[in-house]
């Protein structure tokens, strides 16, 4: 019986994980599944790769979630699936360890913008590849919630809501500031913070808009951005989400 382990790994383990597979036996099939194919496609797909339904069904509904896509590798030796940091754009399927369209995709240098944001506090960052090239700290007076009731409650909300959107528009103009030069060259872009502080700087901030194409799943688990918190949530960006199947004896 097959049994799976998820693990999170960084662009350089990653790596390292996929020579590893190369140098495996040659008799795996590999699959590549970009992110705009529909459940029924991805179930036909995963047909050509293995004949296990639960696992299948199992791949299937992680691959149809993924923005990124995913690829599959799957072979006596190692039985996986990745979730690559950046989409899949072509379908591939083919026998043996195929890495080198997923190594060359995490061996190049992205340009990427995180924008990380809860209420009070901001970071505005520019990295190519996991190099941090410019980046932006800040910091904005925003009142937590009101707990009493009665007219001042309004008072006190209506000041608050002013101060949210004071803040907002601040960290607009910081984030324009930073990427209003790379508008063109910008391969992607990337949210994290606090997904209802998030959804409001994206309704408030225009030049946002533009990115809307070329944006990545959200980093929701960021806590107050600074300098430190950019620099880590760089390396995020990059790793990728593995999941591995094995022998349910090799594990006991």
């Amino acid at each position: 019986m097959l049994v799976s382990r998820k693990f999170f790994l960084s662009r350089a383990k990653m790596l390292g994980f996929l020579d590893e597979l190369e140098a495996s036996d040659s008799t795996a099939r590999s699959l590549y599944i970009p992110s705009e194919l529909s459940h029924l496609e991805v179930e036909d797909s995963l047909k050509e790769v293995l004949e296990t339904p639960d696992i299948a069904a199992n791949m299937t509904e992680l691959a149809v979630s993924s923005a990124t896509g995913a690829v599959i590798f799957w072979g006596p030796s190692r039985k996986c699936l990745i979730l690559p940091p950046f989409p899949i754009t072509e379908k591939y399927f083919t026998q043996g360890y195929a890495v080198e369209p997923l190594r060359a995709l995490l061996r190049h240098d992205f340009s990427v913008a995180l924008i990380l944001v809860r209420l009070g506090a901001y970071a505005v960052g520019l990295c190519r590849g996991e190099s941090l090239i410019a980046s932006k700290v800040g910091t904005g007076l925003v009142h937590g919630r009101h707990k009493k009731g009665g007219s001042s409650q309004q008072r006190f909300q209506r000041h608050r809501e002013k101060q949210i959107e004071s803040f907002l528009n601040r960290v607009c103009c910081r984030i324009e500031e930073k990427l209003e030069s790379q508008v063109r060259t910008l391969d992607y872009l990337v949210y994290g913070g606090a997904r209802t502080t998030i959804l409001s700087l994206r309704k408030r901030c225009s030049f946002l808009q533009q990115f809307d194409n070329r944006t990545l799943a959200p980093l929701l688990d960021i806590p107050d951005p600074r300098q430190a918190v950019l620099e880590t949530a760089v390396k995020r960006v990059w790793a990728s989400n593995l999941v591995e199947w094995y022998d349910e004896e090799v594990l006991t």
